[in-house]
Parts: C-alpha cells; sequence; structure tokens
C-alpha cells in the first residue's frame, strides 16, 4: 500500500482515456516521486495546478491532501498502489482540485513507475494538468452523442414505421400498424388519434388509449375549432409545447382530455397529391416542446402515413369495384330444387383488381332435372372475370334448351374460341334427374367431382374428361364424354375449384386426398358442410379463389312422375355407346321398372345403332318417363337425317333388316316424328307404378 501518494480517482469508461496533446502543452506540469525517501518534487506549473505557492508545499505528498477530495483521494491511492503492486509500468487517473475560492477543477495524472533490475519500484515520474475544459468539451460532445443517438432512434422508428406500412393493404392495417406496441409509442407518444376526410367532414377512425374518446368527435366539421381540423383546413402542422397552449388554443377539447395528463402534442395533416386526406395526432405526457429535427422527424412520419392511407384506399375502392364486378357475374339467387339441397359458397382469394373468373351456377332444367355447373376462367383480372359471367350464360342458355350435356359443353368451347380473348376455362356440368338419382357429369380439363355417401365416406368420382373449353374448339377436338351415376337419396356431389384442392409443396392428388377427409368427418347438413370447407380454405390463406357447390338428394316422401335423361352418341365413338346402355339400364331400374330393362336396352341399342349406321352423323338418345291413365317409359332416338326408316324383310341369310321388326316386336308402341332437319325414332314401353 503506498501510503505515502497524494490522492487520485479514475473516471467511468466513456471518459477520455488519453489526455488532448493541444490542452496538455498549454498548462501541464511534472513531478517526480521518490518512493523510497517519499519526497515528491514538483515544478511551478505543478503548483498553480493544485493551487499552492512554493512555500506551501514541502514535498511530502501529505501536503496535498487538503486540495483534493477525500473519496477521490482514497481511490487515487488504491488506483496507484494496484499499478506498484501488478508490475505496470505506468498508470492514469481524474480526480478534482479544490482551490482556494472553492470551486473544483478537473485534473489529470500520469506516472510512470521506474523498477530495479528485481522489479521493485523505486521512483515514480509523472505529469498532471488541468482537465476542467477537456472533460467539459467532453461531456459536451456525449450530450451531443446522446442527441444524435435519440435522433437515430426516431429516424429508425419512422424507417421500420414506414416498412410495416409498406405491407398494410386497408385502412384498418394502415391502423394497426400505428397502434402497435412497436410503433409511434416508441416515439415517446402517449396515445394516437387519427381522422379522415370525408365529405367536407373528419370522421374519426383511430383513437387511444382505451376510453379516451371526447364525445361529439366521432365527425367534426373542418371548420371547428380541434386541432386536427386545423391541421387539414391549413395544411401545415401543429406543434402544441405546453398544457397552457393546449388550453388556450382549443378550449372545446381540452377540458376532456385532463385526466390523460398531456404536457404537449403534435398534430400532422396526412396529405396526398396535394389534398388532405385526414390528420394524426400525437399526445405527449412526459416533454414539453420540440426541437427542430423532432420537428423534421415527425412531418416525414405524416409523410409516410399519408401515401400508405391513400395506397389503402385505393386498395379498397378497386377491391369493392372488383368483387361487385365479380358477384354480379355469379348467380344473384340459387333456385330452390325439389328433391335437393344445395349449397354454394364463394371466396375471393386475390388482391385489388386482381379477381379470378371462378363461377358456379345451378340451373332448373324440365322434368324434375337440375344443372350444377363448377368453372374456372384462365386469369385473375376484371377480363377473367367478364369472360367468366358470359360463359356463365351460354352454359345456362345452352342446358335450357335442352342441349345433351356433351353438346353443351361443346357448345360452350365453341362460343369461348369465338370471343374476343385468349382465354380458356376448365369446367365441370352435371345434369341429375333427383326423380331418378341418375347424373350425367361431362369434364372439361376440371377436377374430378367427390361424393360423400350416407355413411359419411367419400370418394372421387373419375371422369373421362376432354379439353379445357376455348381450346378443344381450337384444336377441333369438340367430343366430350359423358358418365353416368345413380345419386341415392342421402347422397352429397361436390364440385369445386382447384383454389378449395392445391395448397403450396403438396401434391394435387394428396389435397384431394386432405379434402376427401375433411369432406368425411364433416357436418350432415350441405350448408354447414360448405361453411366448413370455405372457413378452412380461409384459414390456409393463397391468392387463388374458391367457387364450391354441394347438391345432396332429398329422400323423396312418393315416387315423383316424370323423369327425363339425354345422352349424346357421336360416330365411331363406342364409349359413348356404351355409356348410353349403362345410363338406360341405370335410370330403368330406378323408375321401377327392372322387369322390362333388357327389352328397353335392347330396343334402345338398335335405334341408336341404326341411327349411327344410316346417317354418317350422331344421334342423341332421350330416356323420359311419362304419365296418364297408365305409366309409360319412353325411348327417343333423334339424328340429322331427313329420310324416314322403314320396315322391310331380311331373309333367310340376311344379316341386317330386322331392326324395325325387333323394335315392332318388343315395343309397346313406336314412331317416327319430324324434327327440324331431322327425325325422331321413338317407341313406349308400359311400366306398373312405382311404390
Amino acid at each position: 500500500m503506498v501510503d505515502r501518494g497524494a490522492s487520485a480517482l479514475s473516471l467511468p469508461d466513456d471518459w477520455p482515456a488519453h489526455p488532448d496533446p493541444i490542452l496538455a502543452l498549454n498548462h501541464m506540469g511534472s513531478f517526480d516521486w521518490d518512493l523510497d525517501s517519499g519526497i515528491m518534487q514538483m515544478d511551478a506549473l505543478a503548483h498553480e495546478i493544485f493551487d499552492l505557492r512554493p512555500d506551501e508545499y514541502d514535498g511530502r505528498p501529505e501536503t496535498l491532501t487538503p486540495r483534493v477530495l477525500p473519496t477521490e483521494a482514497r481511490r487515487l491511492d488504491t488506483h496507484v498502489s494496484r499499478a506498484i503492486k501488478d508490475g505496470s509500468e505506468n498508470y492514469g487517473a481524474y480526480f478534482r482540485v479544490r482551490r482556494r475560492d472553492g470551486s473544483l477543477h478537473w485534473t489529470h495524472t500520469q506516472g510512470y513507475i521506474q523498477r530495479d533490475e528485481t522489479g521493485r519500484p523505486r521512483r515514480i515520474i509523472g505529469i498532471i494538468r488541468d482537465a476542467t475544459q477537456e472533460l467539459s468539451e467532453a461531456e459536451a460532445r456525449r450530450e451531443q452523442a446522446a442527441l444524435d443517438e435519440a435522433r437515430r432512434q426516431q429516424t429508425n422508428v419512422v424507417q421500420i414505421i414506414t416498412a410495416a406500412l409498406a405491407h398494410a393493404h386497408t385502412v384498418q392495417d394502415v391502423i394497426d400498424v400505428l397502434k402497435d406496441t412497436h410503433g409511434v409509442t416508441h416515439l415517446g407518444a402517449t396515445s394516437l388519434v387519427m381522422g379522415l376526410v370525408e365529405a367536407g367532414r373528419i370522421r374519426l377512425v383511430a383513437e387511444g388509449p382505451e376510453g379516451s374518446f371526447v364525445p361529439g368527435t366521432l365527425v367534426t366539421r373542418i371548420d371547428e375549432q380541434y386541432p386536427m381540423s386545423d391541421v387539414v383546413r391549413t395544411l401545415a402542422p401543429r406543434f402544441i409545447e405546453s398544457p397552457e397552449e393546449f388550453a388556450k388554443s382549443y378550449p372545446l377539447l381540452w377540458p376532456h382530455i385532463t385526466d390523460l395528463d398531456i404536457t404537449a402534442a403534435a398534430y400532422l395533416p396526412l396529405i396526398a397529391q396535394a389534398r388532405p386526406i385526414g390528420a394524426m395526432g400525437l399526445l405527449y405526457n412526459d416533454r414539453r416542446g420540440f426541437s427542430t429535427e423532432e420537428r423534421n422527424v415527425l412531418v416525414a412520419l405524416g409523410s409516410s402515413i399519408a401515401q400508405s392511407l391513400q395506397r389503402a384506399m385505393f386498395y379498397e375502392q378497386e377491391k369493392d369495384l372488383a368483387q361487385g364486378l365479380q358477384q354480379a357475374m355469379l348467380p344473384r339467387s340459387i333456385p330452390s330444387i325439389p328433391g335437393a339441397d344445395i349449397a354454394v359458397r364463394y371466396r375471393s382469394g386475390s388482391l385489388g383488381r386482381d379477381i379470378g373468373g371462378d363461377w358456379y351456377d345451378v340451373i332448373r332444367l324440365p322434368g324434375g332435372r337440375v344443372g350444377a355447373v363448377i368453372g374456372d376462367v384462365q386469369g385473375h383480372d376484371t377480363h377473367a372475370a367478364s369472360v367468366m359471367g358470359q360463359l356463365r350464360i351460354v352454359l345456362r342458355a345452352y342446358a335450357a334448351e335442352g342441349h345433351t350435356p356433351a353438346t353443351v359443353m361443346a357448345r360452350a368451347s365453341v362460343f369461348l374460341h369465338e370471343l374476343d380473348t385468349e382465354r380458356f376455362a376448365t369446367c365441370l356440368y352435371a345434369e341429375a334427374d333427383l326423380s331418378t338419382g341418375v347424373v350425367q357429369l361431362v369434364r372439361a380439363g376440371h377436377l374430378d367431382a367427390l361424393l360423400r355417401d350416407t355413411d359419411r365416406s367419400c370418394r372421387r368420382l373419375p371422369v373421362q374428361g376432354g379439353l379445357p373449353l376455348g381450346l378443344s374448339a381450337e384444336f377441333g377436338r369438340l367430343e366430350y364424354p359423358v358418365s353416368t351415376i345413380e345419386l341415392d337419396p342421402g347422397q352429397t356431389l361436390l364440385l369445386c375449384t382447384d383454389g378449395l384442392v392445391e395448397q403450396p409443396g403438396i401434391s394435387l392428388d394428396d389435397g384431394m386426398q386432405t379434402l376427401r377427409a375433411l369432406i368425411s368427418t364433416g357436418p350432415d347438413d350441405v350448408r354447414d358442410l360448405a361453411d366448413r370447407l370455405i372457413d378452412v380454405a380461409e384459414e390456409r390463406g393463397g391468392d387463388d379463389d374458391v367457387a364450391l357447390l354441394l347438391l345432396r338428394r332429398r329422400g323423396l316422401d312418393a315416387q315423383r312422375s316424370g323423369g327425363r335423361l339425354q345422352q349424346h352418341v357421336g360416330p365411331g365413338d363406342p364409349e359413348a355407346l356404351t355409356e348410353s346402355r349403362h345410363m338406360i339400364r341405370t335410370a330403368v331400374g330406378a323408375w321401377g321398372a327392372r322387369e322390362r330393362v333388357d327389352e328397353i336396352e335392347l330396343v334402345a341399342d338398335e335405334l341408336i345403332t341404326n341411327a349411327l349406321m344410316h346417317t354418317e352423323g350422331s344421334a342423341v338418345v332421350t330416356l323420359r318417363v311419362l304419365t296418364g291413365s297408365h305409366r309409360r317409359l319412353r325411348v327417343e332416338v333423334e339424328d340429322a337425317s331427313s329420310a324416314l326408316p322403314r320396315r322391310r324383310e331380311a331373309g333367310e341369310s340376311g344379316v341386317s333388316g330386322r331392326g324395325l321388326l325387333l323394335v315392332d316386336s318388343l315395343a309397346d308402341q313406336w314412331g317416327v316424328e319430324a324434327r327440324g332437319g331431322g327425325k325422331c325414332v321413338w317407341c313406349e314401353f308400359m311400366v306398373p307404378e312405382a311404390d
């Protein structure tokens, strides 16, 4: 322990570690301290720094003790002792000297320790200087650095808020960003208010904290004496620097916010394209006044918020326009179909004008039949929506005219191809006879339909499809195979667009499997099931639209009279001929005439074959139930030839000529009718009344 030394103090790390060379040269003394004798010699400048006359100092360090604060003397003694003991070559420290007039001056000392060959300290040679000016300037630099850091933090907050606002799509998104704990509150504001200009008034859209709403300020006029009205009217920010100024400037508002302990406020006009769109206020309870830098930062913040608000307003306007257009293109209402429970849902997944061309439709058809359509026009824009609307209308028209499902799809493809557009569309059309449950499905590049059974199990209905609408006409491939299924009471048919199935990173098959699982575990009611499926799509998000149609066949209290099915059979299409046979057999069985199913199928097959062989064109087979005094099942085969068939004898070795004889033998009645440029050969079979 060096108890012969003078006093010292080590300053914090942020004080200068080395003396300023210019200041040191201006006022620096020296000393030579003999550790063996304890005598410390000082020059005249050192005496001056300690404010001592030469006769007041006897060469002993203890004499300096009255000039140094006791606490700092102990710290300097500890600092020097540690340097001596740990083998250091030098030390440096700051301490304060009390001068004759009682003032305190900062002083800096630096000593160099000389040791003998054994390492024992023998002597300290050092300097001592007045450091008051140096530390004053360092303090000023530190304060300036603190101001710079505060300014940097404020600027950083503005940058963070601006970056967050870049992702805001709606006005509410902008408000949420500003009210977030990482937003405006980091600027020191206690509360936030925001209003938007609407029809010459300011409507309050955000206020906080909770419970700070001032009655009567939800909607205010621009000419009223409120701060937001002032900044909107003048297009200039208003900085209120004291409670007194607030109370004097706005006596209507001030009494209602005194409980918030507001000491200052900044109101900013939100200006976009040289016109005010709103105003924002930041209220503080821990400050008075605003520096120039703070004002500039807040004005920059207001400009960024105004741009984001304008962008959000444009987005909401465009979205309203796009959704209005899209909704206008979709059916305004779904008809009530006896014998069926139907639910439709639509979810728009895109932003702004990027709307999709997904659609659904339900078409009431004669004879207790119903057409169900689901489709998707390529693209996500207003053009896709307009094409969708036109395509939906023509599909409905073709179906209502009585065309077969395959013809409906083919004509729609031709229509789309002839439009002035490069868009194509996928589509699935299902025509169901609810009295029999027979459903005919035609697919144009679309997803397969799904069928949920009464035990809730769900399966995919693979349908051999054709090209998407528009493309099939362009490539001359207008043949659309027709698949026939029987929909039992309680079973549900589901049609949807790919937005319900496709997910990033998941294959289409896996997506269909996930959808089947959702349907299997879903509610029985089709409306509840549709709600659940569309909620799942909403949770997943995504940019693709979703159209959904569910049709559940109800159990009928009594067998309905009537019923009608149609099938298009093209020349050279054995699969279509097979499908028509399957349709006839299924329908006849469903209509309660199973004992005559073989006869009806045989006669229908003969009529279809004759039409294909002798006309070199296609045939349209229609199966219907007629009621009256007796219940009859009627088969019609229509072709484009006006040549009437005639009955003739085939001979013992003939391989043809027996067709009409077979029809005449098996059918109860038959005949031929002219149909425009062609004809229709028909036959009827008496069948028992249904149970």
